[in-house]
Parts: C-alpha cells; structure tokens; sequence
C-alpha cells in the first residue's frame, strides 16, 4: 500500500456500510483520518458498527441526521447504493464537499496497477475471465470491485507485482476523481438504472467517468458492435483499442467462427465453453486485456474453454438425467434475458420466465422465444408472459416459484433438453434477491440428479 498522507487529520464522513463502507471507514482510519460512520440501520442490529466502534470508530446509527453535517467534514465517502438525492449527499454537495466511493480511495493506495470494467451487461464474466487467465498465466491477478471484493481492501493489500482486476458499477464511478486505470473496459452501454441516474445521458456520463483521467499511454477497450461506443471512441484522450464480432478491428474480433487478436489467431469461437453470442464478445474483451498483459494463447484457450461462468450469470450446473441446466437468475430484464437466448437451440429449450411486475411489457422478447419447447411462468407477470406464449404457440406451465417449477417440468422433459432460468424480470415479488432465487434453483436441480 502506498502511504499517502491525503487523509491525515481530515473529518470525514463515511454514508452507508455493508462492506464498501466497512472497507472505506478502516482504510481512512488507518491512514490517519478522523472518521465517522453514519448508517441507517439500528446500532443493536448493525453487528458492522458494531465492529468499528470496538476499532475506535465513530458511529452513528439508526436515521441519517442532515445536522450531522453541520460538523465541518472535509470529505464523505458513500456507499454506491445511497443516491444523489438522499438529503444527506445533497447536503454535501450544496457545502461544496467533495463525495467519493471507495474505489477512489483504492487507487490512490494501490501499489498494483489496475485494470477497470465496467458495463451494462458482462462485467462480471468479462472481470472473472481476465483474472483467471492472468493467473493461469503465472500472473498475480486479484478481483476487486464491484465483484463482491471491497477495492480498498484489495489495494491496501497489493504489492506492485500484483494486478488489480476491477469490476466498476456506475453507482461508484459517478463517486471518482483522480481515478485511473491503466487498461480500461466498457463492456456495452445500454438502457438501465435509470431510476437511480435519472436519464440514459446521466448513466452513461457516469460509465465514462471509467476513462476520464487516462491519457494516450492508457488503454480503453471499447465494443465497437455498438455506434455509440465508435463515437465515444472519439472523445478520450485515452488509446483506444476496439472488439468485434462484425468486423476485423486493430484488437479482438470475430471471423468465420474463428477469433483473432490483432490478426493472430486464437481459437474457436465453438471452443468458448459459455454459450451465447454475448460471451463471445466477453471473451474478446478478456483476450483484449491478456494480449496486451502478455499472457500466452495457451492460457487464454485454457480458462476460455473451461469456465463454467459466474455463480448466478448464465451458471452451467451440470446434468441431470441427460438434462443440462443453466442459472441466469441476474437476468432481471428484457436484454439480458434475450442475450442467454442466443446461445441456445429453443427447440430443445425451457424457459424460466417471470417474477416483478415493473409495469414494463415483454413484446421485445417475442422474437427470441419463437420456437421455444416449454416455457414456465412464475411471479406477478405470469399473464404478461401467459399472453405472449398463446400467441407464439409455446407449451407452459404456471408454477408458484423455481422450485416447484422444476419439479412439475422435470417429467415432461427429455434427454438432451435444457433447462434455463432466465427471468427477465426481478425478483422482489417473490424472493429476498435474485441471488435466492438462483441458489433455490441450484439446490432443485442438484436433487434431480440423484
């Protein structure tokens, strides 16, 4: 960790725990800052203030009182989930206090270089594939992010051997800086999150935020499948290198079922062992950031043809009686849901569909589910998708949730079907999370194969 003297003897404020914020509030402290710790959960149920307090840590639990505001803080570093319109941040913002997110404070720390993801679909995968193949390499490569991993943590960590593999929300680039990878990724930019950024214009002036202080020594891996993403390329100052899969580019792309690197064959795109157009356009992001890392093609094919995928992204989970299964619960809306689609031959295909109603329609799906063998409905939009299958002429069923819905579709598959849960829709109707959702899913289909 480099030892900065940035935050001696600041009043800052840390808004929101969970484990950005427990990272934020110990780093700060241990770089000689006088930190406080708001959260709004009660103190006797709030075991991470609980914690930092037993460290020396300022906390005050149970409201997020604005006069708190009135004690002359320097800086607050908030949890990416709390908005921009929450009283305590307009507050801030209004006495001209500078609001940050962790990530910032991980890179002034690090000693490691990093690497930085962001996207409106992929990053994960796209993050979890450069790691793996920097370490099958021999590499050091460390995850970090908005991954599960608190970035300051990680950075505080590192040594300058190590790379920091870092997956970046929206949520926390609106909250940098100085921040600045050495290689970035945009994965993609579409439609979302709008109820926390308001406009499209807003979400993705935060995912530029990604490349903002990058100059021509840096690298920007864009996804040139998209024309947004072309003219954007034109407004970094940042070198930019473009991926593919509509055409030869100087990076990554697509031909002819073959991928290439600059020219260099790699593989196979039939070799990735994710299916779906979309993850071919994951792994020539990845193969953007091992090239230009020096990682051998030996590495690359290796984690490329063997990766199972993220826990609850399009997650293989084996077979059951001849019956494969795939758990893509995180596909909460339309896009996500259409691009597992691609992958799969619907003819042989289940579908898991449905969950909260947000009010929105499903007719943007139609043409991807045409031909699907069976599909099963569940949660608030099961007329929605009820409709939709009456007009396609697709066998369903309706079922009270993943678990009985496996169980009733079991017996009506047959060996060499697939199983796919991939909702389009969230989860709050009828789980805590998507991720419940996913490992109930997991846990039925594992009783299946006994």
């Amino acid at each position: 960790m480099k030892k900065i003297t940035t935050f001696e003897n600041k009043k800052v404020l840390v808004l929101g725990l969970a484990k950005s914020g427990m990272a934020a509030a110990r780093l700060l402290f241990k770089l000689g800052a006088i930190v406080t710790v708001n959260d709004f959960k009660p103190f006797d149920e709030n075991i991470e203030a609980q914690e930092l307090l037993e460290e020396g840590i300022k906390v005050i639990t149970g409201g997020h009182p604005v006069e708190l505001l009135d004690e002359e803080f320097e800086l607050m570093v908030k949890n990416p989930g709390i908005r921009y319109d929450n009283p305590m941040v307009v507050r801030a913002l209004e006495l001209n206090m500078p609001v940050l997110t962790e990530i910032e404070l991980a890179y002034l720390v690090s000693e490691a270089p990093i690497i930085g993801i962001t996207g409106t679909n992929g990053k994960t995968t796209t993050t979890t594939l450069i790691a793996g193949i920097l370490n099958a390499d021999g590499q050091s490569a460390k995850l970090a992010g908005n991954i599960g991993f608190p970035a300051s943590t990680v950075a505080s960590e590192a040594v300058s051997t190590d790379t920091i593999v870092m997956e970046t929300s929206s949520f926390q680039l609106m909250g940098v800086d100085q921040f600045r990878p050495k290689i970035a990724v945009i994965t993609n930019i579409y439609s979302t999150h709008l109820d926390y950024h308001g406009t499209q214009a807003n979400y993705e002036a935060a995912k530029w935020n990604l490349q903002n202080k990058m100059d021509a020594s840096d690298i920007l891996i864009l996804n040139f499948n998209q024309d947004k993403m072309k003219k954007y390329a034109q407004k970094t100052k940042a070198t930019v290198m473009p991926f593919s899969t509509k055409e030869v580019t100087d990076g990554a792309y697509a031909l002819d079922g073959k991928i290439y690197f600059k020219g260099e064959y790699i593989m196979e795109t039939a070799d990735l062992s994710l299916p779906g157009d979309h993850n071919v356009e994951n792994a020539l992001a990845a193969i953007s950031v091992a090239k230009l890392r020096g990682a051998s093609n030996e590495a690359i094919r290796s984690v490329l043809t063997t990766f199972e995928g993220v826990r609850h992204r399009l997650q293989f989970l084996g077979t059951a009686h001849g019956r494969r299964a795939y758990n893509d619960t995180e596909a909460t809306n339309i896009l996500a849901a259409k691009k597992a689609l691609t992958g799969f031959d619907n003819r042989k295909l289940w579908l898991f569909a449905g969950g909260l109603d947000r009010g929105n329609e499903f007719d943007e799906l139609e043409e991807a589910l045409v031909g699907l063998k069976g599909l099963v409905l569940m949660g608030e939009t099961i007329p929605k998708f009820r409709k939709i299958a009456e007009k396609l002429n697709i066998p369903y069923i309706e079922t009270e949730n993943v678990v009985t819905g496996l169980n009733e579709i079991f017996p009506k598959t047959e060996a060499g079907d697939t199983i796919l849960l991939s909702p389009a829709c969230a989860s709050w109707d009828q789980y805590k999370n998507a991720e419940q959702r996913g490992d109930l899913f997991i846990d039925a289909f594992e009783a299946l194969k006994k």
